[in-house]
């Protein structure tokens, strides 16, 4: 051995393991997407099942729910994260590592757990929510309320989780650029959108990619708040990929979705970073 070849050795394990469980099921997966599967039988498909996604009505219909998602919850969620990271780093604020952390500890909740814990509360029937506005209302019943159920859980546990993210970076800003801001006559709005925001893009990067990746991969709490009902109307692609693999054993197609959402995940992440990137 040689110091040369040294480094190479040290990283061989990572690498072998990546190769292993990372590069090899890749690999796999784009290769049955361009097969099929019948009677047991395995007969190479090209770009059949890729083309097949052109006519499927219920993937348009998983993929449409994902954007109303990424394109509704996300900012919102994002903007109650930005507003929190900004009380969190005020001195005004009293107890903050009390209100930091209770804020963050939704994230730590399971996904099954704390989708059980909603379902039982916006029970049509027994459900505490229900209870307290002393109606029934069937939030996971009705294919409207079902999303705003949808997104009011993701909102409660993704939240804290990129407010600490943010609130991370704002504490990177100096204090100095503030009291130039005061100084030149900006208010607290003036402020905010002339010294925060700006100090905050690396973080609304970050935040926004990372929702968007979730956003699109979303299979736990519909799975486990409506089944992706009623009517499909929260059904994501996340789940169409799980019900295509692991009820109709349909694989190569399966593999084909999952190529699908990676290539539309990559193209919002660049478009994403052209467009909330620029010098931080």
């Amino acid at each position: 051995m040689t110091r040369r070849t040294m480094p190479y050795l040290f990283v061989l394990p990572a690498v072998v393991l990546f190769a292993a469980f990372k590069l090899y099921p890749i690999l796999a997966s784009f290769r049955l997407s361009l097969f099929k599967q019948s009677g047991g039988v395995e007969t190479f498909a090209g770009l059949d099942n890729y083309a097949r996604l052109l006519d499927d009505s219920l993937f348009w219909t998983a993929l449409g729910n994902s954007a109303v998602i990424l394109a509704v919850q996300v900012p919102l969620m994002l903007a109650l994260a930005t507003g929190l990271a900004v009380a969190f780093n005020s001195s005004l604020l009293k107890a903050r590592s009390v209100f930091r952390l209770g804020f963050f500890l939704p994230m730590v909740t399971g996904l099954v757990a704390y989708g059980i814990v909603f379902s039982v509360l916006l029970n049509q029937q027994y459900g505490l929510v229900n209870w307290l506005v002393g109606t029934d209302i069937p939030w996971l019943t009705d294919p409207l309320l079902a999303k705003v159920s949808l997104g009011l859980a993701l909102t409660w546990h993704y939240t804290g989780y990129n407010a600490v993210i943010l609130l991370a970076r704002l504490q990177t800003v100096p204090t100095e650029l503030y009291d130039a801001a005061a100084v030149d006559g900006a208010g607290a709005w003036g402020a905010f959108r002339h010294v925060t925001l700006p100090g905050l893009r690396p973080a609304l990067l970050l935040t926004t990619v990372l929702s968007t990746i979730g956003t699109l991969q979303l299979f736990d709490e519909p799975y486990v708040l409506t089944g992706g009902g009623p009517d499909n109307a929260t059904l994501t692609i996340g789940m169409y990929l799980y019900q295509n693999a692991f009820k109709y054993f349909d694989f190569g197609y399966a593999s084909a979705i999952a190529y699908a959402l990676a290539l539309l995940i990559g193209a919002l992440g660049l478009l994403q970073f052209k467009v909330l990137g620029g010098k931080s």
